[in-house]
């Protein structure tokens, strides 16, 4: 009943505004953060000030990563991400704005996203302000640290890997070659501000929708979910798609609690039946669904 809910709550609204989080990329071998209640699976993320402010944080997260960003970057996008891509292709998003750090909406064909917590594949130098890839950036870690590529352990969210019985004491991070600063992932940390012209792009996009359609995402920091009270603020209906509860339950119109890949399997099975449309003739590729459950 919750999908085809779902399916009238996309129908009816045309200019969708469209939020994504870890939820929407664990199909594809991403661990995602939150249990069903909001709370942390396991230990919480480094936070900004400790990865600037002490080597050892950096040494840690480094190595870790260095483990970690080997499975990460062969993550390929699942259905929930080419869901959506059919979805903006077919012109009924006005953005696409992401909490995840992965590409993989660019990656299953999504353009114009908004990446809010910025991106894994680039590292930054947080003197000078020079960023190279994080592919040249491994094999920099690689050639310094040749034994811990070696290393297996289990995955953790956004290339983070889960060891702890090791001694990083030794382990060598490579500064920036340009000014010797220290080098970032190019992502925004726990304890960092998401940068503003990210927010102000959303909230002018959140501004020209219709409707929020939040995707795999608990919304318990307050980088996403200031988005949901601002629609709720505007008087625009809210629908989520996630396993667990979220930040903003109370302002949701509707609620599915399924994997996002199941809740938007009709829009694929859509694209899948597409006929090619006459020359100016105006179609919809999402199948029509009953009115007598409509939800606004």
């Amino acid at each position: 009943m919750d999908d085809l809910r779902l399916r009238q709550f996309i129908e009816r609204h045309s200019r969708l505004f469209i939020l994504t989080g870890a939820g929407c990329s664990t199909e594809s071998g991403i661990p995602d953060y939150r249990d069903a209640d909001g709370g942390w699976k396991r230990a919480a993320p480094i936070m900004y000030q400790a990865f600037m402010g002490e080597p050892a944080a950096r040494q840690r997260y480094w190595a870790r990563s260095l483990v970690g960003w080997q499975r990460l970057r062969a993550a390929q996008p699942n259905a929930a991400h080419h869901a959506l891509a059919h979805l903006q292709r077919q012109h009924r998003a006005t953005q696409l704005v992401t909490q995840n750090v992965d590409r993989l909406h660019q990656a299953a064909g999504s353009r114009e996203v908004i990446d809010l917590h910025g991106r894994i594949d680039q590292v930054r130098c947080m003197s000078c302000q020079r960023r190279q890839s994080r592919e040249d950036f491994q094999a920099d870690l690689v050639r310094l640290n040749p034994a811990w590529a070696d290393i297996d352990a289990l995955q953790a969210p956004d290339g983070d890997a889960d060891f702890e019985r090791h001694d990083f004491s030794r382990f060598q991070v490579p500064p920036c070659q340009q000014c010797g600063g220290v080098l970032k992932p190019d992502v925004v940390f726990f304890g960092e501000h998401v940068p503003p012209d990210r927010v102000h792009r959303s909230m002018s996009q959140l501004l020209e929708a219709d409707a929020m359609l939040v995707i795999g995402s608990s919304l318990m920091v307050y980088s996403g979910y200031r988005f949901a009270q601002a629609a709720a603020l505007a008087g625009k209906p809210i629908a989520a798609v996630n396993l667990g509860r979220t930040r903003a339950d109370a302002l949701l119109a509707l609620k599915v609690t399924q994997s996002c890949s199941a809740a938007l399997s009709f829009l694929l099975q859509a694209a899948a039946h597409v006929q090619p449309a006459l020359p100016g003739a105006a179609h919809s590729t999402l199948p029509t669904a009953s009115s007598s459950a409509a939800v606004s």
